[in-house]
């Protein structure tokens, strides 16, 4: 299997896959989905997986459903947030999110699913690589209204030639991921207590490490008091993946040794 190596826009790439994953039915936008379960992360978790994203990670565990169009089923918000609320009441679960591609791709599904859950008793948390955020001031504006949302904007690499590297996306992707951070901070979002920052340093040097540090306390000191460093996962799938690419991280897990 050949590899293409022409670079591709996230922003463009994410108004290509809303369209295959989203569609209007009954006034609603209803967005595809994989599979819905529990797990450990956070403590315990309900998750969703959503298919579809605007970025082409080389180590994504997700790989074998994210960017397939023609799986999964087609869900409304109110469905989406019933199918997580039964299974944290079930499982005496405080977080909800949605996971897998990239939950901000259809902005109006994911803020309504916010909106049915602003009065429950969970958190949700949004996993986000934070392109679309960094695009759309507004989008951090919406996400601020909500009380008990949590934004976790996850770097592909520590700077512009990481990114392209790990993402085979245009250096461009990792500006307007921090770019992110910038908007939630002015939307008056609190950092630690509203959102904060994860990392994939899974093949990242050390000076890379600490000029990103660097570039995260220039935007907001209190960004790196709690930085949610990643590893590469050694699942056997990201393996392969990461073996068609020739890459070859320095920072490895195995699933089982991750925290809660």
């Amino acid at each position: 299997m050949g590899i293409d190596e022409r670079l591709y826009d996230p922003l463009e790439l994410s108004r290509s896959v809303e369209s295959l994953v989203t569609k209007v039915s009954g006034g609603s936008v209803e967005r595809k989905y994989f599979r819905f379960r529990g797990g450990r992360w956070y403590g315990g978790i309900a998750s969703a997986d959503v298919i579809g994203c605007n970025l082409r990670c080389r180590f994504c565990w997700a790989w074998y459903f994210r960017d397939r169009h023609d799986l999964g089923f087609f869900l409304s918000p109110e469905k989406v947030f019933e199918k997580l609320s039964e299974i944290a009441l079930k499982r005496g679960y405080r977080y909800l999110r949605l996971t897998g591609g990239e939950p901000t791709i259809a902005k109006e599904h994911l803020l309504e699913i916010l909106r049915l859950s602003e009065t429950s008793r969970f958190v949700f948390i949004v996993e986000t690589n934070g392109i679309l955020i960094g695009a759309d001031p507004t989008y951090a504006k919406e996400l601020s209204r909500f009380n008990n949302v949590y934004v976790r904007v996850s770097f592909k690499g520590t700077n512009p030639q990481e990114f392209t590297k790990l993402t085979g996306a245009t250096p461009t992707g990792f500006e307007l991921q921090l770019r992110a951070l910038r908007n939630l901070l002015d939307s008056g979002l609190i950092p630690g207590r509203d959102f904060g920052v994860a990392a994939m340093i899974g093949f990242s040097p050390d000076e890379n490490v600490a000029r990103f540090v660097t570039t995260l306390s220039s935007i907001d000191e209190r960004l790196v008091t709690d930085i949610d460093w990643e590893y590469v996962l050694t699942y056997p799938h990201v393996m392969k993946l990461l073996s068609r690419y020739n890459l070859k991280p320095i920072r490895t897990y195995k699933p089982e040794e991750v925290k809660e």
